[in-house]
């Protein structure tokens, strides 16, 4: 990602972008990182799940998970810090390559809280900017995608070159030591994974691929540079945000919830679980039977690269703060969580395949789809009810155990982005499961 020329006065507030040449030469591209799922690992992994099966208690000197304040859900206190420390600080999804095909052209993003420009530049790299013009505020695009050779402001028509800066303004006589060079438009941190595009509204963070890290290596196998988008849809969900991510975070609720259509295919006794740094974490669960196929994926096109683990087992992926992914050699559904108030949020459900002409797609989409959303839309139904009960007295805390902990996992981070002295001290979580952090 490119950032444009900056007025060096106004660095500190225009949350500049750090040096990308010095970032990459600490953390190797994608393509140069050692790969991951080796036999090894393989082996390690299968070991693990025989070893969930047969326990018949949680690992010797696992910790006893203390509640998760019930306030974290509701106090508007706590919320504004979330939204600061984390959602403002954390590397989140904008789009798929396909949506900025050409140079020139852009979308708008705006489930961050804050409308963001995301734009290919002549060169073809991505670049991200608020959609603000430097003038009064006004915004630079107010459709959700175009194409052209830079930005003008409907307002008063300052225009802004593709590289963010202003190029020319109405009435320039009347402007007194107008430095141009101190009005381009701010830019927002922008980098990719395969044709995956991320923004980040921190300039410090860390790049993309330091913050993934081993979720990163795993996901190369997933031939992301070569991935279509397939098929999106987004649904608005009566609760805060992190009642539903919650769920996707552990299948203790599979017996309940899914038992006419996960639990008959998925053995949850099975599951193992790693935590990775940044709040990252992987959930692997063994098919009931070894030799069981998703009927509905029989015949579809798939990413040879693919290895043993994902091919035959339910591989789900949590990239911090919000995204939930269980790929397959078939296609990657990438279900992505917004928040919109502390009562409600919207997920999206993004699908992505082998790159094919749009003639070639398998017709098994449209079924895999909809038996998809049939488990998505049990998992729905108690959200908005569950999101009454957090907010009355019944509910004090959240008392989780061994198979739950990627969900203390995920409040540990959160503490970590906003700073735990920042956190009230009852509402702060205690960082029990640092020792079971695995770190590479």
């Amino acid at each position: 990602s490119v950032a444009p020329k900056t007025c060096p006065k106004h660095l500190e507030n225009a949350n500049m972008i750090v040096d990308e040449a010095e970032r990459s030469i600490r953390v190797p591209p994608l393509s140069k990182r050692p790969w991951a799922m080796d036999a090894n690992t393989t082996q390690r992994i299968k070991d693990s799940m025989a070893f969930e099966a047969a326990r018949t208690k949680p690992p010797t000197g696992f910790p006893r998970l203390p509640d998760i304040p019930a306030a974290r859900y509701v106090d508007p206190q706590f919320l504004e810090l979330e939204k600061q420390g984390v959602w403002k600080r954390s590397w989140l999804y904008a789009g798929h390559a396909s949506q900025a095909a050409e140079p020139g052209s852009w979308f708008l993003m705006r489930n961050s809280g804050t409308p963001i420009l995301v734009v290919r530049d002549l060169q073809g790299e991505f670049r991200a900017y608020y959609n603000t013009c430097r003038h009064r505020g006004g915004p630079l695009v107010t459709q959700d995608a175009g194409q052209g050779r830079g930005f003008v402001c409907s307002y008063h028509g300052w225009s802004y070159a593709l590289d963010g800066q202003l190029k020319s303004v109405r009435d320039k006589r009347d402007f007194v030591d107008l430095d141009f060079a101190c009005r381009s438009l701010l830019p927002v941190r922008c980098e990719t994974l395969g044709s995956w595009i991320f923004i980040n509204e921190a300039a410090e963070a860390p790049t993309l691929i330091e913050s993934l890290g081993s979720v990163a290596d795993e996901l190369r196998q997933f031939d992301l540079d070569n991935l279509m988008l397939v098929h999106s849809a987004s649904y608005d969900v009566p609760c805060n945000v992190k009642v539903l991510l919650d769920v996707f975070l552990e299948v203790y609720h599979l017996k309940s919830i899914h038992e006419e259509t996960a639990d008959r295919f998925l053995d949850h006794g099975g599951m193992t679980a790693t935590l990775w740094p940044n709040g990252h974490s992987r959930m692997i669960t063994p098919n009931r039977r070894p030799d069981w196929v998703d009927p509905g994926t029989r015949g579809m096109p798939e990413i040879p690269s693919v290895t043993e683990i994902p091919r035959l087992n339910n591989v789900s992926y949590h990239l911090f703060p919000n995204i939930v992914m269980p790929p397959t050699a078939t296609g990657i559904p990438m279900l992505v969580f917004w928040p919109q108030t502390a009562s409600s949020m919207r997920i999206e459900c993004h699908w992505f395949g082998p790159t094919l002409p749009v003639k070639d797609l398998s017709p098994l989409w449209e079924t895999r789809i909809k038996n998809f959303e049939r488990i998505l839309f049990e998992d729905l139904r108690y959200a908005g009810k569950i999101q009454e009960s957090v907010e009355g007295p019944g509910f004090t805390g959240m008392a989780l155990n061994y198979q739950e902990r990627r969900i203390y996992h995920w409040h540990e981070e959160a503490d970590r982005r906003i700073g735990p002295d920042r956190v009230p001290v009852d509402l702060r979580v205690d960082p029990v499961l640092v020792d079971w952090i695995e770190r590479s």
